[in-house]
């Protein structure tokens, strides 16, 4: 465990402990405020995300940034965001069991310095390793989780509501769950 922000992501940027190395242009830490509340974990960077070097920056990062500014949160002001893995898949594929397992500790210590009240997943893939294996986004996204004191929730994946359309308005009341979430826990991140 290491215990400063500068430390660890100087550890993230020399990882070679999967193939992913090999293929990144950029490891995609994390962004936000080293302090905030609320956590939203997705599952790898994207192209745009690996040319950048942070997450969600894309046409499912633009939509994810609406959907926070709907429910006034932000990821400059109360929202860090991370994934599940720091390099970005081939093609956009989703991180193979080995990838994600190797690179678990760096989000795991993520949490630790950050601790978050609330984690939100954002997809499947984070969502089946951080809350259950048989998870289901599209039966059980917006129900809440406590895990070692922490609460959780599973919503769909911005760029899985890039595609389908017709799940943008469950995905919106997910978030408005969110916001009374963090109007109940941490209301402070509001003001």
């Amino acid at each position: 465990m290491v215990n400063s922000w500068e430390e660890l992501r100087a550890q993230a940027m020399q990882c070679e402990k999967c193939n992913l190395c090999r293929t990144r242009t950029n490891v995609v830490f994390g962004t936000g405020p080293q302090d905030a509340k609320i956590m939203l974990i997705g599952e790898g960077p994207g192209e745009n995300e690996d040319l950048q070097g942070e997450p969600f920056v894309g046409r499912g990062g633009q939509l994810l940034d609406k959907m926070l500014k709907a429910v006034d949160l932000s990821r400059q002001k109360n929202v860090y965001i991370a994934n599940m893995v720091k390099c970005r898949p081939p093609q956009n594929r989703d991180p193979k069991p080995e990838e994600s397992e190797a690179c678990i500790g760096y989000l795991r210590n993520q949490v630790a310095l950050l601790r978050p009240r609330i984690i939100v997943c954002l997809g499947r893939i984070s969502a089946i390793r951080l809350i259950s294996p048989n998870f289901k986004v599209t039966k059980e996204h917006g129900v809440w989780f406590e895990k070692n004191g922490v609460l959780m929730m599973g919503t769909f994946h911005p760029a899985a509501l890039l595609r389908t359309p017709a799940s943008k308005p469950a995905g919106l009341e997910d978030f408005l769950s969110l916001k009374e979430k963090a109007l109940e826990l941490c209301p402070e991140i509001f003001e």
